[in-house]
């Protein structure tokens, strides 16, 4: 999982080296690209018949693509309608909404240890943006909304897969994956014609499709199996703190001493969380 969060992060440093490509276009292509990659990869490692034995008639599949497409779609509209700063503080509610989901459709409890990494990590990048939150700005309410659309389907993703697990379902998930890229480029097709990105910037939207979307989602569906949901929810979150390291070395953006400080506070969070856990695995 955190292999998962580093190539997640990597979508801010990527992104400062496009030159033409916006908003809608660098959705479409990366979710292009994503499926592109998946097409390869899923038939390679799960055989050629792959595709004729997806779970087509599982609802649960369907759901699982629904907020794939969602996840991969909502943050590039989210970004559109408000500051960025104002975006990650609405994720930052992924792993509270994740484990309040758990609780309630799988009934089994959380430790307290998580409950506390949970407050110390929303406490840790509330205070990293604290200061740049504009809630007079035009589109921050709008923006917001679409925001809470990505916690809110990565809740419900993570939990699909907790439960179909502890019901004993033999169902392979990963490819809902391949499904959201595909309705991800569905949504945003209208939007992002009349195409204007150069031909670097289609190879740096590719570099996104395969190693910042399609690897770590098949990988972060595979650690949800092995994870509870909300322990996946909160180590989901360094994808800030790693993000916030690349962009500070590769595209010389310096955090201010608030955000490295918060940035402090959310890994101390999760190295006690992981911390307790381990023991008591090992008690």
């Amino acid at each position: 999982m955190l292999v998962v969060t580093a190539l997640w992060s990597t979508a801010g440093v990527v992104t400062r080296q496009l030159e033409h490509a916006r908003s809608f276009e660098v959705t479409f292509w990366r979710s292009f690209f994503t499926l592109l990659s998946l097409m390869v990869i899923l038939p390679a490692w799960q055989g050629r018949h792959f595709f004729r034995l997806m779970p087509w008639r599982s609802r649960t599949f369907w759901l699982s693509g629904l907020c794939w497409s969602i996840m991969f779609t909502a943050f590039m509209v989210a970004l559109t309608l408000t500051a960025v700063a104002n975006v990650l503080i609405t994720l930052a509610l992924g792993p509270l909404i994740t484990a309040m989901l758990a609780r309630i459709t799988t009934g089994h409890p959380l430790p307290w240890r998580t409950w506390c990494a949970i407050g110390m990590a929303g406490v840790g990048i509330g205070g990293m943006f604290a200061s740049q939150i504009h809630v007079d700005a035009p589109g921050f309410w709008l923006g917001v909304t679409v925001a809470v659309c990505v916690p809110l389907a990565g809740a419900v993703q993570w939990t699909l897969v907790q439960r179909s697990r502890s019901q004993g379902l033999d169902l392979d998930l990963v490819p809902s994956v391949l499904l959201g890229a595909a309705l991800s480029c569905l949504l945003t097709l209208p939007w992002a014609i009349p195409f204007q990105a150069s031909a670097a910037d289609v190879q740096w939207l590719a570099f996104l499709g395969l190693f910042q979307l399609a690897i770590p989602c098949v990988l972060s569906v595979l650690c949800a199996k092995v994870l509870k949901a909300a322990e996946v929810s909160l180590l989901a979150l360094l994808e800030v703190i790693f993000g916030i390291a690349l962009a500070w070395y590769g595209a010389h953006e310096e955090p201010s001493p608030p955000v490295l400080m918060g940035a402090s506070v959310v890994i101390c969070a999760l190295l006690i969380n992981e911390l307790f856990a381990w023991r008591q695995r090992n008690v």
